[in-house]
């Protein structure tokens, strides 16, 4: 698996969903040293202590039914630093690797604080457990399906959008057949439920808070529901000729929310904001002419992406929606996901071309070492296709098939 440049990786086989792992949550810390004998703890206080794991990420996807010859399977891979002024990527050696059989996963919500991975299949859905030996190295992970969980969702049909909550509370999926189920997690106790088999579900997302959720059909305005009292409290119009795709809510730093929607208006891409209060539109932006297939929000509120059909990724800010980074052609495929890192500094995109790439974006807390990262990147601007603008201080220290959807 060799690297591809630009802090490009690839694996072999299509890649339909990623996330990034809540590593606290999910390793075992090493044994307290007074446990250990004379001899261990004499030898451990000889050496440097072990160094922390470094982030993981996992990657589902496959060549789906049939003799493709390409394997269907979940895979962990941890972030490796890049050498010199090279950009970091994940490693081409996976931590853990777990074969699906004829099933590709196709979508995949992480929990938060560690209780497994919800994968939908084309049938259905089951859940994965980690398991993680004492030891902070990458190789205590295991990943094994929980046979047992999940029995009312095993043949429910394939999910285009899984989503669990900020806590993990709540667990929403949507179907391509246009059934929108709401739980909570992990009772599986059901919140809300409804049925529209004339429309898929395109995406959905679940505010910080847990009151909020907000769906988008394949037609029609995008519907929020109170996650309280299971009514709707808002259904956001589309303008002339707009397409909705994508939502997500985000934080402010005051503690309230925006929901920003992505629409396809023509030849245009553009990225919608409302009010979560008054349910008003309050912003809207023409990102890009080429139709978006993934859109993500730092955990940070402070940047958004979106990747599109032609591989591209765009990463702008959430306050004026002014573009910060643009690497054209970052895949050779379609971009399936875009997921921040945990301390939003680092962009996940993946493809169909097998590839995942990882983007570092800086520190929020740093506008000086989100400058000179820029700077050096400039130098390359031609040479690599990736076009540049410096973040302003304001912001930084704010700071397949049926399965893929546009808008």
């Amino acid at each position: 698996m060799a690297t591809r440049g630009g802090g490009s990786q690839s694996y072999g086989f299509p890649i339909y969903c990623a996330a990034w792992l809540p590593l606290a949550h999910i390793l075992k810390p090493d044994p307290p040293a007074a446990e250990a004998d004379a001899d261990a703890s004499s030898s451990s206080s000889s050496s440097s202590p072990s160094s922390p794991s470094p982030p993981m990420a996992v990657l589902g996807g496959g060549g789906g039914e049939g003799r493709s010859g390409v394997p269907n399977k979940l895979v962990v891979a941890a972030l490796a630093a890049g050498e010199e002024a090279a950009p970091a990527a994940l490693s081409p050696e996976t931590v853990v690797e777990v074969k699906t059989r004829e099933e590709v996963p196709y979508r995949m919500a992480v929990h938060p604080r560690g209780d497994g991975v919800f994968c939908a299949f084309p049938n259905g859905c089951r859940l994965y457990r980690w398991e993680s030996q004492e030891g902070e190295g990458p190789q205590k992970l295991a990943l094994e399906p929980d046979r047992e969980a999940l029995a009312e969702l095993k043949d429910v049909g394939l999910q285009l959008s899984v989503s669990f909550s900020g806590e993990g509370s709540i667990l929403a999926i949507g179907g391509e057949d246009g059934h929108l189920r709401v739980f909570k997690w992990p009772a599986m106790a059901s919140v809300l439920t409804e049925t529209d088999t004339k429309t898929s579900i395109k995406d959905l997302t679940i505010s910080s808070d847990d009151k909020f959720l907000a769906v988008n059909r394949s037609s029609g305005p995008c519907r929020v529901w109170d996650l309280q009292s299971s009514e709707v409290v808002a259904s956001l119009p589309r303008e002339a000729g707009e397409i909705f795709g994508f939502c997500r809510f985000c934080n402010k730093t005051d503690n309230s929310h925006v929901l920003f929607i992505t629409a396809m208006q023509g030849d245009y891409g553009k990225i919608v904001s409302w009010n979560t209060t008054s349910w008003t539109r309050i912003g809207s932006k023409k990102i890009t002419r080429e139709a978006i297939s993934a859109f993500a929000v730092s955990p940070n509120g402070a940047l958004l992406a979106i990747g599109t059909i032609e591989g591209s990724t765009i990463i702008v800010g959430s306050k004026d929606m002014r573009t910060l980074v643009t690497v054209k052609k970052a895949h050779l495929g379609i971009v399936t996901t875009l997921a921040f890192s945990q301390d939003s500094r680092t962009l996940l995109s993946t493809s169909f071309d097998s590839t995942a790439r990882v983007t570092y974006v800086g520190s929020p807390k740093s506008n000086g070492a989100v400058c000179r990262f820029f700077l050096f990147y400039d130098m390359f601007a031609e040479l690599k296709g990736v076009t540049v603008v410096t973040i302003p201080k304001s912001n930084t220290t704010r700071v397949p098939s049926s399965a893929v959807h546009y808008g």
